[in-house]
């Protein structure tokens, strides 16, 4: 290779290549865990479709990007009998590579590259492990109950209504 070919080569690598692109990823692994484990796992994206269902532990691929200059926002819900449902979002945050074309991806990395691909953001967290609460809810064990005015609470003393054979 001369000369003149390794040098349009490194312009052409310096010119046309992004820094985040290069370095880091747009699509990231993403691992959920619950104590207990087994139970239902939901991910949705930003526009609220569901792009993930199964049980815990899951692992599942996510594009940090969701449009030009867009990152993306994921909502993950779980849920289970006897257990309190729980939703949590998934963020992504800017990636300190996408500045790196300051020095190797030049404009095009910055402004077309690593927007478009969605390198220019990362993975907050890569993994969530959920304690989950047990359900205090009596909608869970539906009950009828009767009680004899003298045993009922005090602050339903003022709300009873006497009802007239």
């Amino acid at each position: 290779m001369n000369i003149k070919n390794f040098i349009l080569l490194l312009f052409a690598v310096f010119f046309f290549s992004s820094c985040a692109s290069i370095v880091s990823r747009s699509t990231y692994p993403f691992t959920v865990d619950s104590d207990p484990q087994g139970l239902k796992v939901t991910i949705k994206n930003g526009d609220g479709m569901d792009i993930y269902g199964g049980k815990t532990p899951a692992t599942v691929r996510l594009k940090s990007g969701a449009g030009f200059f867009k990152k993306a926002s994921y909502t993950l819900t779980i849920s289970g009998e006897g257990y309190e449902s729980k939703t949590l979002p998934i963020n992504f945050n800017l990636d300190g590579w996408y500045f790196g074309n300051l020095l190797l991806g030049g404009f095009l990395g910055m402004l077309i590259i690593d927007p478009a691909t969605g390198a220019m953001y990362k993975l907050a967290d890569d993994y969530m492990y959920i304690t989950m609460d047990e359900s205090t809810s009596d909608m869970d064990n539906p009950s009828f109950k009767v009680f004899d005015i003298a045993n009922a609470p005090k602050e339903w003393q003022d709300k009873l209504v006497r009802i007239q054979p």
